[in-house]
């Protein structure tokens, strides 16, 4: 079934992802664990890296996995597949000199899967509209909406008034400082002031349609989630969220199962075959 609004007729969507997540959630009154793909593009390539090493100097990033493979590759294999609302993120800054070759991965890959994925990564309200038109059921942000690490609600309506939203994904990717967990921007390598809390999930919950939430410190190094924060969005179960950062194994996955009550979505790179790891694809990929 095709879900229109005012919106989605602005930008041309047809939003396959939101209807298989924010829609199931709000018509059926509970979650299903599923399983969020993901299409990470660095220096114009298909890569797999550790979160917490990305720098915007020098373009690096220690990198897990490099596909051979672009960006279409992938989004047509899910598509093939059945799997919709994962999303592409795009790791360089609009001011690097991959920018571009990064860019056009991301366009490609939305253009072979309209409406199945969501794409984050730079996303302002300039340009936030133009991601829509190229087939992107949702944009994900962070870093537009605070400025000198400081959250600024203004930015976030602003964003809000452009895309409606039903299509806008809030990135809370966090770090852990002082016992605590603090949303990071600027591809993960700034620290803000805002403390990711049940509070803050209930405050912002009214401007997005969901939740991507990256464990930083844990992206990338297969060494196990960030299980506090698992549990914590778990407990929450107000709105569709995703969680990405550490799921290392299927044994890790059913651990990740229990601790959130099956009430959180999840995204796996690295540890994934496709990329180099040792979790099937073919396992996960039924998570849907």
């Amino acid at each position: 079934m095709t879900v229109r609004n005012s919106s989605m007729r602005k930008h041309g969507c047809r939003g396959a992802g939101w209807n298989r997540s924010a829609a199931v959630f709000r018509k059926k009154g509970y979650i299903e664990m599923r399983f969020r793909p993901c299409i990470d593009i660095h220096n114009g390539k298909v890569k797999q890296i550790v979160g917490g090493s990305l720098r915007d100097e020098g373009g690096y990033a220690q990198t897990n996995f490099a596909s051979e493979q672009g960006a279409r590759f992938y989004a047509e294999m899910y598509k093939n597949d059945g799997l919709t609302g994962g999303h592409i993120i795009l790791l360089n800054p609009a001011d690097s000199p991959h920018y571009e070759q990064t860019r056009m991965q991301a366009l490609d890959a939305l253009a072979a899967y309209p409406g199945g994925m969501q794409i984050g990564g730079g996303i302002t309200p300039e340009n936030a509209g133009a991601y829509l038109e190229a087939g992107a059921s949702h944009v994900i942000v962070t870093s537009y909406v605070f400025r000198d690490g400081t959250f600024h609600r203004d930015r976030l309506d602003k964003l809000v008034r452009e895309t409606g939203r039903e299509h806008l994904v809030l990135d809370l990717s966090c770090r852990k400082k002082d016992g605590d967990y603090y949303v990071v921007t600027d591809r993960w390598q700034k620290f803000t002031d805002l403390r990711l809390t049940p509070d803050v999930l209930d405050d912002l919950a009214s401007a997005c349609d969901e939740f991507l939430i990256h464990g930083v410190d844990v992206e990338g190094r297969r060494s196990g989630m960030e299980e506090d924060l698992a549990a914590m969005l778990g407990r929450w179960r107000k709105k569709p969220v995703t969680y990405a950062g550490g799921i290392a194994s299927l044994e890790d996955l059913a651990r990740f199962e229990r601790i959130t009550g099956s009430g959180v979505d999840f995204t796996i790179g690295s540890a994934l075959d496709l990329f180099g790891g040792t979790i099937p694809y073919g396992a996960v990929r039924t998570y849907r």
